[in-house]
């Protein structure tokens, strides 16, 4: 049986990007990217939506020779739209046209490689509401986007009580926060 992990990389206050800021907001050090390189060998399956598919999918074109995006390329994806045509231009992509929490449900049960999202916010949001996210990792950024920021990464989703597995700092200031996710139907002790 495989799990779900959703990935985020966030600002402090909670934004997946920030208008005119570069990728990882300009502050990705040597810790933080030797680590990413490392994580980016794990066998996943990636789950993502369409936007993030032709984001990523253009990226990956732009630069084939990244160690990283070849890694990604090399790698199976599954793409949950209603848009997307087959077959993808990506390599080892596939669409997904069932709803995704039954999807991944059944893809858990069936499959033994682990399963982790990449961006997709919406996706993420339904994926954690139906109960089937095994883990919860954030990657914050030491930086404050609230004039800039974009996409707002939690608005939309339920309550949630986190239990922490792991956590670490990266280059003096990147905080990696692992969690086993539980969706409350309340406040923590109002339903004990």
């Amino acid at each position: 049986m495989s799990s779900l992990m959703v990935d985020f990389i966030i600002s402090l206050d909670g934004y997946g990007a920030a208008e005119g800021w570069p990728g990882f907001w300009g502050m990705e050090g040597p810790e933080y990217l030797a680590w990413l390189e490392e994580d980016s060998r794990n066998k996943y399956t990636t789950l993502m939506g369409a936007t993030t598919y032709r984001l990523m999918s253009g990226f990956a074109e732009q630069m084939p020779d990244d160690p990283g995006m070849a890694l990604l390329a090399a790698s199976p994806k599954v793409v949950f739209s209603s848009t997307l045509e087959e077959p993808l231009s990506w390599s080892h992509s596939e669409v997904n046209r069932e709803e995704p929490v039954a999807a991944v449900r059944e893809m858990k049960r069936r499959d033994e490689s682990p399963l982790r999202t990449l961006g997709s916010v919406s996706l993420c949001r339904s994926l954690v509401a139906g109960g089937v996210v095994d883990r919860f990792r954030v990657v914050v950024f030491p930086v404050v986007t609230g004039a800039t920021g974009r996409d707002r990464i939690f608005d939309g989703y339920p309550d949630l009580a986190l239990d922490m597995v792991e956590h670490r700092t990266f280059d003096g200031g990147i905080q990696l926060l692992d969690y086993v996710p539980r969706v409350l139907e309340g406040p923590p002790g109002t339903g004990d």
